[in-house]
């Protein structure tokens, strides 16, 4: 009876880590394929109504979210009477707040978000997918007082930015074109993603 036992104990401890590693490699809940539902094959974006005052939001923004669809490819960019999808939204806010300051209290270095609401709508059926009341895209830049441009650009990324040219300096501008494009980014990955 006891050479059965100690037969038994080695398979068991074998059938235990192998059931352990079963269950931690699938617990991360980590995927290659897309979480969006295949039956969505297309999507209209919707130019986003701006709240803010300030000029030059707008296209920027729906630029950037119509470029990340195409060059993404999951979802075809059709006009809204023969898309699957709708993305629509609001512009919410354009917020900038001096990080740091010289020695006689001039902001030399700024924070830019721009905040939006966002809306996703199943055309055919009505039904809203989700709504997320509060999406941001934000950037720092170096303000005049710096003395120093902000740089924040490597490769060829500024050939893909949408180009803002409203605000007083080309700084703020390149921060307004930044804070918009990570704004497109998060909302582009709410749709492509939705957990």
């Amino acid at each position: 009876m006891t050479t059965a036992l100690l037969d038994a104990k080695p398979i068991a401890l074998a059938a235990g880590l192998a059931l352990l590693a079963a269950v931690i490699l699938s617990g991360c809940g980590y995927t290659t394929t897309s979480s969006l539902d295949p039956m969505y094959q297309s999507i209209a974006v919707s130019p986003f109504y701006d709240e803010t005052g300030e000029y030059d939001l707008q296209a920027p923004l729906t630029n950037a979210l119509v470029r990340k669809f195409i060059t993404d490819t999951r979802l075809k960019v059709a006009p809204a009477e023969e898309a699957d999808l709708l993305l629509e939204g609001v512009i919410l806010g354009l917020h900038r707040k001096g990080v740091t300051h010289d020695r006689d209290d001039k902001v030399t270095q700024s924070l830019l978000v721009v905040t939006a609401a966002a809306r996703l709508t199943d055309v055919k059926t009505g039904e809203v997918l989700w709504e997320n009341p509060l999406v941001a895209g934000e950037t720092s830049f170096n303000t005049e007082a710096a003395g120093i441009s902000s740089d924040r650009l490597r490769g060829n990324a500024e050939v893909y930015l949408a180009k803002v040219r409203s605000f007083a300096t080309e700084e703020e501008n390149q921060a307004v074109s930044e804070a918009l494009e990570q704004l497109a980014t998060d909302l582009f990955y709410l749709v492509v993603e939705p957990w």
